[in-house]
């Protein structure tokens, strides 16, 4: 097998290698325009800046990872995503940022914060592009960096269109005289069309394979396109909003199909289904993983993290909710299923369950499989604030993907596991999701994704007459619908889509729920002395209520305001013509 994917260089990496100081800062005031671009060369350096931008987590852009800096992988990142939606409930301050979103909390900010109306990036995009076809070179080369550039803007606007709505469309780099700086919000619909235009012009001219690393391909284009096309399709049909919507159901069937039949990609697999889930999320080098597209390159001593260590020190944990949708091993929601063993012990729990339960979160037998010895060694599992050890808990079900012991062992700022940044899980869920949508969907097709998913972890397969979950019959949705979107929320937990998941969706209601833990009854409390949680009886069963007496006890949703975020009041103050998001 040839050596398809390639690693993405952060910013330390690649200025270490091209030696250029201009590729962090604003490009046109940096090099003499007329003469930069004379070569194939200079198109790849300047491109390099538009990767490293990209991924500078500072501006709070989407190609996260475990964060550029040891200190920020502890509260920013692919990982801690979740911790806004309905998977993940921290109870630790540097994550609060999270739970303000996920309670209905957030306000409006003074100045553009965290992924807010940030521009440089895009200028630096644009810069590119209207001065590329400068560069003496065939327009078969020249297209292969001006479809790079494309594909960063398609992911830019996306970016942007999810989290505000409708935003300035510029295709061209801006100065202090520009017309278009006092422009106002276009039409996400006129956005997402030239996203579209975009991606595509990226999957026909990137080529398969650069022959070098550090360079997102045609397959990575293919990727992202299955996954903006997934989420343009389901926003515009559960949200009203636009037409075409079988158009982008379509698409990202389309996408994702190509990779599925024409990539040299296959599922991580080593026939272990007890682990090899597992292990696809604790690996130092990804450059041989059958499954990865792309991921983020980290080195001990270049750009180390600590993103395992600040996994074992934040406190959090799984939900309730997400652990019960986590099917029994005869292919049943645990409703429906004889061989669910109920909740009275965390062991019961994770009877008979999905491995992928087992391989997330921390079962209490496993402490010395998963967890340093000085960890396992000081006292029982699921540990909570006030017991003696680290890997405290906020629910009782402690998540430990991605943790690596030898990793977490290198100290401050030495870890070095990569990232993932697109896989080939994600992209047969995109593919199942979407055909299931245009009402197209076959038991092939289920056998050719899904169920892919399900061989690894030797679970039941998915067929097209499923039974209904009675946890979602009130949903309105079939109950195929219903099972793949548990499939996504399964196999994708914790790596930052679940909030994105609810938004397209309509399913914000969501985030209202009361956020719960194990089963945690008096006879309970004695098992972990000095537990510091709060509980509350459902049912006649106590539970470890989370946000008791804090300030995300009561959480609010309002559909007519937080599907979007609200625009900054700096930015308005400059330009009145941009108009507040509804609601704010």
């Amino acid at each position: 097998m040839t050596n398809f994917k390639y690693i993405l260089f952060l910013v330390a990496l690649i200025v270490a290698s091209c030696n250029d100081d201009f590729l962090n800062r604003v490009p046109e005031s940096e090099l003499n325009n007329e003469t930069f671009w004379t070569s194939e060369a200079s198109m790849e350096i300047y491109n390099n800046g538009i990767y490293n931008e990209a991924g500078n987590n500072g501006q709070y852009y989407f190609l996260k990872g475990y964060y550029s800096a040891p200190w920020q992988s502890g509260y920013i990142g692919m990982g801690w995503e979740d911790c806004r939606s309905d998977n993940g409930a921290p109870k630790d301050a540097n994550l609060n940022r999270y739970q303000v979103v996920a309670s209905g909390q957030h306000v409006i900010d003074d100045n553009p914060d965290f992924r807010g109306w940030n521009w440089s990036l895009l200028r630096r995009i644009n810069f590119f592009l209207a001065n590329f076809d400068k560069t003496p070179v065939s327009e078969e080369v020249k297209n292969k960096y001006a479809g790079e550039a494309r594909f960063f803007r398609a992911w830019f606007y996306f970016d942007k269109v999810k989290r505000f709505g409708d935003v300035p469309w510029i295709d061209e780099p801006l100065n202090t005289e520009s017309e278009a700086l006092f422009a106002g919000r276009d039409s996400r619909v006129l956005i997402m069309e030239n996203v579209l235009e975009d991606i595509n012009f990226a999957i026909d001219n990137l080529p398969s394979d650069w022959g070098k690393p550090g360079r997102f391909d045609k397959w990575v284009a293919l990727a992202l396109k299955s996954r903006i096309c997934l989420y343009e399709g389901s926003y515009r049909k559960y949200h009203g909003v636009g037409e075409d919507v079988d158009k982008w159901f379509q698409n990202a069937a389309d996408a994702a199909e190509e990779i599925i039949t024409e990539g040299p990609f296959s599922l991580f697999d080593n026939n272990d289904p007890q682990n090899d889930y597992n292990m696809l999320f604790r690996q130092l080098d990804l450059s041989n993983n059958p499954e990865v597209l792309a991921f983020r390159k980290y080195v001990m001593g270049v750009n180390g993290h600590r993103y395992n260590g600040y996994q074992r020190a934040r406190a959090n944990g799984l939900t309730k909710d997400m652990v019960e949708d986590y099917l029994c091993t005869d292919g049943k929601p645990i409703e429906l299923s004889s061989e669910y063993q109920g909740d009275n012990t965390i062991r019961a729990v994770y009877a008979n369950r999905d491995p992928r339960l087992r391989q997330t979160s921390l079962h209490p037998d496993d402490a010395e499989k998963y967890l340093s010895q000085a960890d396992f060694e000081a006292g029982p599992y699921p540990r909570f604030l006030g017991m003696v050890g680290g890997w405290k808990t906020t629910t009782g079900y402690t998540m430990i993907k991605y943790f690596d012991v030898p990793d977490f062992n290198k100290g401050y700022g030495q870890e070095e596991n990569d990232a993932i940044l697109f896989r080939l899980g994600e992209v047969l869920l995109n593919f199942a999701e979407a055909k299931a949508e245009l009402g197209s969907i076959t038991q092939a097709d289920l056998d050719n994704s899904i169920n892919k998913l399900r061989d690894r972890v030797d679970m039941p397969h998915l067929t097209m007459n499923v039974e209904m979950d009675p946890k979602y019959a009130d949903e309105g949705l079939s109950a195929l619908l219903i099972e793949i979107r548990r499939e996504r929320r399964v196999e994708l937990a914790y790596e930052g889509f679940r909030y994105d998941d609810l938004m397209r969706w309509a399913k914000g209601a969501y985030l209202e729920k009361r956020v719960l833990g194990m089963r945690f009854e008096e006879e309970t409390a004695a098992e972990y002395p000095n537990a510091q949680l709060e509980t509350i009886e459902i049912d006649g069963k106590k539970y470890i209520d989370v946000y008791q007496g804090s300030t995300f006890e009561n959480r609010t949703f309002d559909p007519d305001k937080h599907y979007l975020f609200p625009i900054a009041r700096s930015v308005i103050a400059q330009n009145p013509t941009i108009e507040q998001n509804p609601g704010w």
